[in-house]
């Protein structure tokens, strides 16, 4: 179901999520007036649907497993002109949205992403290196001077369900980049601290989340190419 739209709501921030109820606390009382936090849960064992929703997160479900499935569920039942993805792992700062959204708030640009200033230990080695690898063929494919795919990342969502996003694994945020690019958007990329996470990646902690990442990406490079 929809949830009614809410005036006081300026951006609905949409936290996939699975498993992640030791970041959540201090993420959802860190988000800034007039950020609603829409976390779609995808399939956690450990309560963080409950804990969201004590701390007054709206919580959906999405039963489909994969990052981008429970990205199209937040997009679907968010109401805000303005949306924003963000990770639940507590490795970016819910203070940080305004430096992301405000500049598609204001117009001034079509999507926003925030690259990461990493951490010492926050990003293992292969991660950087495959990020900095997209990063150049990004350039190269869409002349668009991005160094990050960027997991903080803010645009309105009329357009975005315009784009009409297929990815619903791994994939979506580098097909989000590519027809975005596309189609012309006006893309920023701005700076945003990322900090070492809780837990364990379920996409670069494990070999199995990181060959999956590899492939769902790969399939999009080959089809802009």
């Amino acid at each position: 179901m929809v949830p009614p739209i809410d005036t006081a709501v300026i951006v609905d921030v949409i936290l996939p999520t699975l498993d992640e109820a030791a970041a959540l606390p201090g993420l959802l009382a860190a988000m800034p007036t007039g950020y609603r936090a829409i976390v779609v849960d995808n399939g956690s064992t450990d309560g963080s649907a409950d804990i969201a929703t004590a701390a007054g997160a709206l919580v959906v479900h999405e039963a489909q497993q994969g990052f981008g499935a429970a990205c199209w569920r937040g997009l679907n039942t968010a109401t805000a002109e303005v949306v924003c993805f963000m990770d639940a792992d507590g490795s970016l700062d819910p203070r940080d949205l305004p430096t992301v959204c405000d500049p598609v708030l204001r117009d001034e640009f079509d999507l926003v992403l925030g690259a990461r200033i990493v951490a010492t230990g926050a990003m293992p080695a292969h991660a950087r290196l495959a990020n900095r690898y997209l990063g150049r063929r990004i350039r190269r494919m869409t002349g668009v001077p991005l160094t990050d795919l960027g997991p903080m990342r803010a645009m309105r969502r009329s357009a975005l369900l315009d784009l009409g996003l297929e990815d619903r694994r791994s994939g979506w945020p580098l097909e989000m980049v590519l027809r975005a690019a596309e189609a012309h958007w006006r893309i920023l990329e701005v700076r945003v601290p990322y900090a070492k996470r809780s837990g364990r990646s379920k996409v670069t902690g494990t070999a199995g989340g990181t060959a999956r990442a590899v492939r769902d990406m790969s399939h999009w490079l080959r089809e802009f190419a």
